[in-house]
């Protein structure tokens, strides 16, 4: 899709309402990741850290909606987080995606833009997220934004048994 003037962009706050449209994008997210079998989340697992209490205290994620002429394209899923050296508060983008047919509309910049909107209104230090090496579209994108790679850090995880291991160590 190209950007023409005739296209109308909204990025919106997600609803209770758009839980199902919200696992819908997840799992094309994980088909365009070629990662399908791991997007498991549930309704009710959205809904709870949405819009519920997800760690008792409250929504634990937020979640803006990208549409073009109405229709939802993209979304964007982030959370707070904390920089000690900064010393503020900053923004997790967890994920970011546009359907392909919508992409080049402009869709992922607004979406981002709203982002640094957000950002910028909470005093935030910083935004930051984590690409698959693989995904030049994307890192041509952020990059072309302003973004730069933090290559000398090495994301680690722990999952599951490996979790539940060291919790009753």
């Amino acid at each position: 899709m190209t950007s023409t003037p005739s296209h109308s962009l909204t990025i919106r706050p997600a609803t209770r309402d758009d839980v199902p449209l919200i696992l819908s994008l997840i799992r094309e997210l994980a088909e365009y990741e070629k990662a399908p079998q791991d997007a498991k989340a549930t309704p009710a697992d959205i809904e709870q850290n949405l819009f519920g209490e997800g760690f008792g205290r409250g929504p634990v994620v937020e979640c803006l909606i990208g549409l073009i002429d109405d229709v939802p394209q993209g979304f964007a899923i982030f959370f707070p987080n904390f920089s000690t050296w900064v010393g503020r508060s900053g923004i997790y983008l967890e994920d970011l995606f546009v359907r392909p047919a919508a992409r080049g509309s402009g869709l992922g910049k607004a979406l981002l833009r709203e982002i640094a909107r957000i950002a910028v209104a909470r005093n935030c230090g910083r935004v930051e997220w984590s690409v698959l090496d693989w995904n030049t579209p994307a890192i041509g994108f952020y990059k072309s934004l302003g973004a730069v790679a933090m290559d000398e850090w090495t994301v680690y995880r722990m999952t599951g048994d490996a979790v539940k291991r060291l919790a009753q160590s």
